[in-house]
């Protein structure tokens, strides 16, 4: 049986280590030696930018900002939802994961974030979503756990009701908020719907056919 290797690693801002590693062809991304994320498993990453970008796919220069970049998979499906003329930001707070996408010796985003429509910033989300003001027809937040933060305590201002106020402020009229989560939370819809939301959820397996379920949160702005 083939082991794990670890490939590359990384310090995330709070101390601790995010690592890049290949298992029998599937790569994936551990925080302190928990999975995040794999190339097996990715339908939910795909799933969230389809329904957040669902509105934008006819609209001329959508601007999109997607929270965490991973191994790219909901970069890359946001892309493929946008039209040629749409700006795509991906805020992504480990230089070591932007770095990782970017090199074409593996087998992750280094097509999709040499698309011209796409630009990354080595920044928290919530710093990029507070300059903003009706600035993003859609913000994508497939950053940790969801609202149960496991990477970064500073997850937690996202989620808090002054961090879904600023990103409903980000938001242009008729925009949508995506929220990719491991677990069902009632609280987190209650807090959404409290923002201003009107507030959809649907659940999605990890893998086409098999794996756990996720849950996504559709917080949407009215037109």
């Amino acid at each position: 049986m083939k082991k794990w290797t670890a490939v590359d690693s990384a310090p995330t801002p709070d101390g601790r280590v995010i690592s890049l590693g290949e298992h029998d062809g599937t790569w994936s991304i551990r925080v302190d030696g928990i999975e995040l994320m794999s190339t097996w498993r990715h339908q939910s990453e795909d799933r969230i930018a389809e329904l957040g970008c669902a509105h934008a796919t006819g609209l001329r220069k959508a601007r999109v900002l997607i929270g965490g970049l991973g191994l790219g998979f909901t970069l890359k499906a946001a892309l493929a939802a946008l039209r040629a003329d749409a700006a795509v930001v991906v805020a992504e707070m480990v230089a070591g994961v932007i770095e990782w996408n970017r090199n074409p010796a593996f087998p992750l985003a280094a097509d999709a974030l040499a698309d011209r429509r796409v630009s990354v910033a080595l920044r928290d989300v919530v710093d990029v979503i507070a300059e903003e003001r009706a600035g993003f027809d859609s913000i994508i937040l497939d950053v940790d756990n969801g609202p149960a933060a496991l990477t970064a305590d500073s997850n937690h201002r996202l989620y808090s009701p002054d961090g879904l106020a600023r990103a409903r402020a980000a938001l242009r009229p008729g925009g949508c908020m995506a929220v990719w989560s491991v677990l069902p939370d009632k609280r987190f819809e209650k807090a959404l719907a409290r923002a201003g939301f009107a507030v959809e959820t649907q659940r999605c397996r990890a893998h086409a056919t098999s794996g756990g379920w996720h849950t996504i949160f559709l917080g949407r702005v009215k037109s």
